[in-house]
Order: C-alpha cells, then structure tokens, then sequence
C-alpha cells in the first residue's frame, strides 16, 4: 500500500473513531507443514482447502543429494509441484484479499467524507434554529389571542400573523430537516463502523494467505536447496521432459487443427505487452512493472490494451466470459488446474506466456503443458 493511501486511510479512521469504537479481530496461524528429511515424512494434513502433500518418496538413500535415483527424483519433482500449486492458490487469496481491502479502504474514506459534510449540515441546521429560538424569545412568546386583543391595529395584525403561521411552518421544516440530518450521520457512522471491522478481517486473511505462501515456498525451496547439482539438473530434465509429454499430448488431440481464428485488435495489444515482459522475475502478488505474479502479468496485459479485467485467476475464470478451447484467439487467458490457480495467455501456435512460479521468470511454454481448466476471453 502506497504512502498516498496510508495518508488517506489514516484521515479516514480519525472521524470514525470520533464517532464509534472500533474492534480488531485476533488471528492465529497453523503450524507449517513438515518438509520431508531423512528422519520425517510430512504426516501433518495440509490447510483446509489444499490438497495432501504427498510422503517423501519410498526408499529415498540416507539423506538429500546422496544420489536419488531417476524415480526418486520424480516423486521429488511432483512434490515440489504440489507446493508451489499450494502456493500459487494462497497467491491468489491473497491478491483477492489485497483487492477487496483497496476497495474497502476507498469506501471508508468516502464515508468519512459524508461523515464530516453531516456533521457541517447538521452544526448549520442547528444554528438556524438557535436563531429562530432567538427572534420567537424577543417577541415575548404572547399568544395570538393576547396580540389580537392588545393590538392598536387588528389588520396590521392579522397581516403579521400570516407570516407568523409561515414562520411556524418554517421552523417544522427547520426540525424535520434537523432530525434527518441525525439519521443520516448516525447510518454513515453506522456504515464506517461496519466498513471498518470488513476491513480488519480481511487484513486478518490476507496475512493468513501471505503465511501460507511462505510457508509453501520456503518448503520447496528447502526441498530443492538439499538436492545435489547434479541431481538439480536431472530433476531440471524431468520437468522439461513432463511437460514435453503434456504439450505433445495436447497437441495430439489436434487442437491446433481448429485454431484459425485471428486475434482482435485488443488482444494483439495485450498479447504484445505481455510478450514484452518475458524474462522479468515471478515475485508472487506482484503486477509489474519490474516482475508479475501469473495474474498480475494478465490483468496488467489486458489493462494496457484497455481492458480493465479482475485481479486474481480464480476471479478471471468466474467473471470473465468463457470460450470453447477450440475458439481460443491470441490474447485469451487459459485457466489452468481445478482451482484456478494458474493463469497464462495464449499468444498463438499453441503457445502461452506465462509467469509460472517463484524462481522463474516470465516465459513462453506450451499451451498444454499444464491441466487447462478452460478459456477465457476479456471484453466479450
């Protein structure tokens, strides 16, 4: 969050606290989940939501880097996707818990605004019927029948009392609008209040989604940290060789046979933007410009083509409208995994570019080289 916002947010909780109390909410964390040594196996269930993590592979040699054989090495690899997938979908919660506090934040301020316009309407109101109290006080407060009575000239009088009668109805209207104005500060009180406790649980989980992709990244990278570098390559050689076996599969179906379409003017431009950033860092939660998680490079993308689209994968597939496989054009997003939790763009020859996790950079791979969930296309 930038010192702009801070600034705001900080104005904004100064009038709410003048006018309600507010509540944090407590947070508690899970313990992580074991990394597999050569004296524990990860037994410990994953958080809700996530899959198991699978058991160290069977007969693994006396510790890491003593020489893991080819089939060790892949259960390694699959394992190691399994965490960084855990991360991407903690990624994802916490991006949409990012985007939902700036929302929240902005609404607060707004009130905060209304907050203050009240309570300057109402201060005005109430001065205009200290003043009407004034001026019915220096009359004397005689009743009608009195001033009748007593008066040296009745017509000037009944004259008088017309404007008194609208003077009356004046000061009912001067309450009325008195009263509303209470009402309306008591619900924008009310709003911020409410607006306010959203916010501090969503920061709640927010930071329990950033614990969880730590959690999962500093797993791996554990993992990967007590391979030899000879082992290093070979898994290095497996994943290539999985994901060679993936895109050839796909490519067999004869997907590409049905791909003819021409990419719009817009996803052109998208696609142009997204091509420009291959090589830049993966940095989970970020959209750029110096590195992009695997949603910040396609809402980014789609944002300099002009297309405003959600943050988070989970969200592009649920909002965005879906295409057939088969119709995909260049500048499409396709989803990846049952939960949404990858996100690349299609570019064309069945091709994507794609942030795809911590310790890569942006890059250009095959289309099917991971389980494709479905397609989605910005601006229909």
């Amino acid at each position: 969050m930038g010192p702009g916002k801070r600034g705001l947010i900080t104005a904004a909780v100064t009038v709410v606290c003048a006018v309600t109390v507010l509540a944090t909410p407590g947070m508690a964390f899970a313990d992580p989940n074991p990394v597999p040594t050569r004296s524990s196996a990860p037994t410990t269930p994953m958080a809700p939501g996530f899959p198991a993590t699978p058991t160290a592979p069977a007969g693994v040699p006396d510790g890491y880097g003593d020489g893991y054989a080819d089939a060790e090495l892949e259960a390694v690899r699959e394992q190691l996707d399994l965490l960084y997938r855990e991360a991407a979908a903690a990624t994802d919660q916490y991006n949409a818990a990012e985007e939902k506090a700036e929302r929240q934040s902005a609404e607060i301020v707004e009130l905060a605004g209304k907050i203050v316009e009240g309570q300057e309407k109402l201060d005005g109101l109430r001065e205009r019927a200290a003043a009407a109290a004034r001026a019915q006080y220096r009359t004397g407060g005689m009743p009608d029948e009195a001033k009748l009575m007593l008066s040296e000239n009745p017509a000037e009088f009944l004259d008088g009392s017309g404007r008194l009668r609208q003077g009356q109805r004046a000061t009912k209207g001067l309450i009325g609008e008195v009263t509303r104005a209470q009402d309306a500060l008591k619900t924008y009180a009310a709003d911020a209040s409410a607006q306010w406790k959203r916010l501090e649980a969503n920061r709640a989980a927010k930071a329990t989604a950033r614990k969880k992709v730590e959690k999962r990244i500093a797993a791996a990278e554990k993992l990967e940290s007590a391979l030899a570098k000879e082992e290093k390559e070979r898994l290095a050689r497996l994943e290539r060789e999985a994901a060679d076996r993936a895109q050839t599969a796909w490519l067999g179906s004869g997907i590409l046979d049905e791909l003819r379409g021409r990419a719009t003017a817009q996803g052109r431009k998208a696609v142009r933007y997204a091509t420009d950033q291959i090589g830049k860092p993966y940095v989970w939660g970020a959209e750029g410009p110096k590195s992009f998680d695997c949603s910040g490079l396609t809402s980014r993308a789609w944002a300099a083509a002009g297309q405003g689209i959600p943050r988070t994968s989970q969200e592009q597939w649920r909002q965005l409208a879906h295409v057939p496989v088969e119709d995909m054009l260049p500048g499409d997003l396709i989803i990846y995994f049952d939960d949404a939790s990858h996100v690349g763009m299609y570019v064309g020859d069945g091709q994507v570019v794609h942030a795809p996790r911590p310790g890569r950079t942006v890059t250009l791979a095959g289309a099917g080289t991971m389980p494709i969930l479905g397609v989605v296309r910005p601006g229909v």
